[in-house]
């Protein structure tokens, strides 16, 4: 599969506005259906549809009448929606701190909002949900967060009747969670991740039988534990239908031991429904930024990604993943918008001499060292600060303490050569806490600079660097992302750089 970031010339009219927590719905084969969304400090309630014969976006003029006198939902974001024929239901979701347990239906061939919610016991207010259609008539939902708990519920709707039906289970059931997802796969519900009781990010995959009536199965849960590749924790990804398999792209997790971080994802995840096990897709052009609550829709054999978020930044661009054969495809690769999620990066000689060989220009430290080193690192996303040392005040302040009365503070160059001697010959015990914020730092700086070395001197030259070598640490932001045993591995790591 191929990414490409679409331009202009794929649509006509106006695509929506960045976003994330919206819905992205197909509605039949002639549509997808955007709702809702949060950006910007406020939650969204406006509608974008994707005409997919003709191309072309564009904004309907809704009517309706809800219980407090609104045309349709007020604004929202993590709600839940899902299309049957023509109809797509929207519930619960969240606006400002308050969780939202109103229903609602769109009926998209004339554009008329119906509210439901008093049409019987709805379930309990909630956001994060997920949900997906059993068939033509049916919608299961499962779990979400009240604002208080996780929940573990499960809710029928018949779209015929606009009933909603708990279901009863017995045996074992998943643990309570929110930010999963939730795909029919022919007659099982197949639930995966999602972030749960205590707050863990979960990675596990469950099958739910008995939501066919005409099975006539009684209703319980199976964990499944599948061979291959199986995504890491996550929570806020989607999982999209195509053909014989499912597709699992982004999400966000969390990383660190002393500190937890925000991972964002940007990998894609095929579970394969003939040899029923997880691989990683193979996709060529760099991929989208990584991040979760986006949404992913699938349009024939083409995948359409739009907004989702990534801790600071939302995003409001529009990517499709498509065959290799697809005349998409073949348009010139876009501008690398991310870094892989590889958490490791392996340096060798040959890989450093082959890209001297083939670039010749001068170029940016960052943008060959992403060459030399097998990663690629966007201006515009690398947030690793690589000040010099000589302006890294933190650094100066340590040395020049640790310096005492043997060199005169004003020195600068002396005294942080003085500390990196003293670290050289440090053991990873002898490492205080203030330290680790300076040595990564100048351990991320070493490793410009000998990259610098290598350009200046040209191919032919020896680095220190030689033979294969692991830099696991390049990529953090700050030292709160290093767990106990980093500290040693960091430490190995930066005592080679400086010999």
């Amino acid at each position: 599969m191929h990414w490409v970031k679409a331009d202009d010339l794929d649509f006509g009219g106006n695509p929506p506005l960045g976003r994330s927590g919206h819905t992205a719905v197909n509605v039949g084969k002639s549509k997808v259906v955007v709702f809702g969304g949060f950006a910007d400090k406020r939650f969204l309630d406006d509608i974008a549809v994707y005409d997919i014969e003709n191309r072309l976006w564009f904004t309907p003029e809704c009517t309706g009448s809800g219980s407090d006198g609104q045309v349709g939902p007020s604004p929202r974001a993590f709600h839940v929606a899902v299309a049957i024929d023509c109809n797509m239901f929207i519930f619960g979701g969240r606006s400002g701190s308050k969780r939202m347990g109103d229903f609602w239906m769109l009926d998209t061939d004339i554009w008329q909002w119906s509210e439901l919610t008093s049409y019987g016991d709805l379930p309990s207010l909630r956001e994060f949900a997920a949900a997906s259609a059993i068939g033509n008539r049916k919608i299961v939902m499962y779990g979400g967060w009240d604002g208080k708990k996780w929940l573990s519920d499960v809710y029928i709707l018949d779209t015929i009747s606009l009933e909603w039906m708990e279901l009863s289970i017995t045996g074992s059931v998943p643990q309570p969670r929110c930010g999963h997802s939730a795909t029919m796969v022919e007659k099982r519900l197949l639930i995966f991740g999602g972030r749960g009781g205590g707050g863990p990010i979960m990675s596990d995959l469950w099958a739910l039988k008995g939501l066919i009536d005409e099975e006539n199965e009684t209703p319980g849960w199976t964990q499944l534990k599948l061979p291959g590749q199986n995504p890491s924790p996550r929570c806020g990804h989607t999982v999209t239908s195509g053909g014989h398999y499912l597709l699992l792209f982004g999400g966000h997790g969390t990383g660190g031991w002393l500190s937890r971080y925000d991972i964002y994802h940007n990998d894609c995840i095929i579970l394969d429904r003939v040899s029923v096990q997880w691989k990683r897709l193979a996709t060529s052009n760099d991929p989208p930024a990584a991040r979760a609550y986006h949404s992913m829709t699938s349009i024939g054999s083409r995948y359409l990604l739009f907004g989702g978020f990534d801790g600071k930044t939302t995003f409001g661009d529009l990517w499709w993943l498509v065959p290799e054969d697809d005349p998409i495809a073949k348009r010139s690769p876009s501008i690398p918008s991310a870094p892989p999620e590889s958490q490791s990066v392996t340096v060798s000689d040959g890989l450093a001499e082959s890209s001297l060989k083939e670039n010749q220009i001068e170029q940016s430290p960052l943008v060959e060292l992403q060459k030399r080193i097998g990663i690629m690192i966007s201006s515009s996303n690398f947030q690793v600060n690589l000040v010099d040392e000589v302006d890294d005040k933190e650094l100066f302040e340590l040395s020049s303490r640790l310096a005492g009365e043997s060199l005169p503070t004003r020195d600068h160059l002396a005294c942080i050569q003085a500390l990196r001697d003293r670290w050289k010959k440090s053991s990873a015990s002898s490492i205080q806490l203030q330290e680790l914020g300076p040595l990564l730092r100048d351990y991320q700086r070493l490793i410009i600079h000998h990259l610098g070395n290598l350009r200046s001197d040209g191919p032919s030259t020896k680095s220190n660097l030689t033979g294969q070598k692991v830099h696991r640490y390049f990529h953090l932001k700050s030292a709160s992302q290093l767990r106990m045993d980093d500290i040693p591995k960091l430490l190995d790591e930066y005592k080679r750089l400086v010999s």
